[in-house]
């Protein structure tokens, strides 16, 4: 079974923590892996609508990138990158306050298509939203930096 590098992850991990969207949002990711991810938000007054609640772009951000990055991680190929093609949710709670946790979960990868879901939590376990993504895999468009990664798989 293929290992993930901890190299790579680290060095991804930082570049997209640190991306303008991420900080936006004040969004980072926690834990990655082979089919599943952590992300957080702490939540702050930037994140809510006029009527004082977590505005629900906010909670299809997270989602959004929870998706990804459950799915990321297994595309075996190191220069292909993917982009999301849908995108569903559903709003079960409202939050004010705290801490938004999305736990992301691939549930199939195939070649040109992933498919995942993930579960937005409060800090107390109670669940916020769901929601699942199709993703298209694209080759050719994986990340590029300078110095260029090290490999994706040991």
């Amino acid at each position: 079974m293929k290992k993930l590098n901890s190299d790579y992850i680290e060095r991804v991990n930082q570049l997209v923590n640190r991306c303008p969207y991420f900080e936006l949002l004040s969004m980072k990711i926690r834990d990655v892996g082979l089919g599943f991810s952590v992300l957080e938000i702490d939540l702050a007054e930037k994140h809510l609508q006029p009527f004082g609640l977590v505005h629900g772009g906010v909670f299809a951000s997270i989602i959004d990138a929870a998706t990804f990055w459950a799915v990321f991680y297994e595309i075996e190929d190191q220069n292909a990158g993917a982009t999301t093609v849908d995108l569903k949710l559903n709003y079960l709670a409202p939050a004010v306050a705290g801490k938004l946790i999305a736990k992301g979960r691939q549930i199939k990868l195939g070649k040109t298509l992933g498919y995942a879901e993930a579960e937005v939590t409060d800090a107390d376990g109670k669940i916020l939203a769901h929601g699942t993504s199709t993703l298209f895999i694209l080759s050719g468009k994986g990340l590029v930096v300078d110095p260029p990664l090290p490999p994706k798989f040991i």
